[in-house]
């Protein structure tokens, strides 16, 4: 490997707007896949989520699973269902049908974009601008994300979950965090609404 090729892997590992700019090539893929079937085409976020994981492993993401990391999700779990669970109860419209390719699809969506999200893009934004700039830029673009597929009213709750799961990956040092919060949250939320 010549010192210009290794040069222009470690810029591309380290620039937040370049990395910004591929995840939203990939949530353009993501809506371009989906069609008409929108947030509900399975097909659309697995895409979405193969995209993501080979930017996160381009990047070369350091995956760490801890006792801490592991603790810090399961208090992101209860901290982002206690509220819809308080203000909505148990007792969603959704049926066990459907349930497992679902979440299959869901784990795989949310687990990618905590590897890019607050793994790579949260890495590069801390390296250029701080740990604090990073959990603001992971969170805008965690909430960016979900407008074209759900709305511009989901925006302030969005960033608000955005913000959460930064704030765990500052507790844990990890990605890894994050996107057991994310994942288990989205899990549990087919229950409740």
């Amino acid at each position: 490997m010549t010192a210009v090729t290794t040069s222009v892997r470690r810029h591309v590992a380290l620039d937040p707007l370049l990395l910004l700019g591929a995840f939203a090539a990939a949530v353009a893929v993501r809506i371009a896949a989906a069609g008409p079937a929108g947030a509900g085409s399975v097909r659309a976020g697995l895409t979405f989520a193969a995209v993501l994981a080979l930017l996160a492993l381009v990047t070369r993401v350091r995956t760490s699973m801890t006792r801490n990391a592991l603790v810090a999700g399961l208090v992101g779990v209860a901290v982002l269902v206690l509220p819809v669970l308080v203000t909505h109860g148990v007792g969603g419209r959704l049926t066990a049908t459907g349930y497992p390719t679902w979440a299959l699809a869901t784990v795989a969506v949310a687990t990618a974009e905590e590897a890019f999200l607050r793994g790579a893009l949260y890495d590069a934004v801390a390296r250029a601008h701080g740990a604090n700039a990073a959990v603001i830029v992971a969170a805008v673009a965690f909430a960016a994300l979900h407008v074209p597929l759900y709305g511009w009213h989901v925006l302030p709750l969005d960033l608000a979950v955005g913000l959460v799961l930064g704030a765990l990956r500052l507790w844990s040092g990890t990605w890894t965090a994050p996107a057991i919060a994310h994942a288990g949250a989205d899990l549990v939320g087919w229950w409740l609404l």
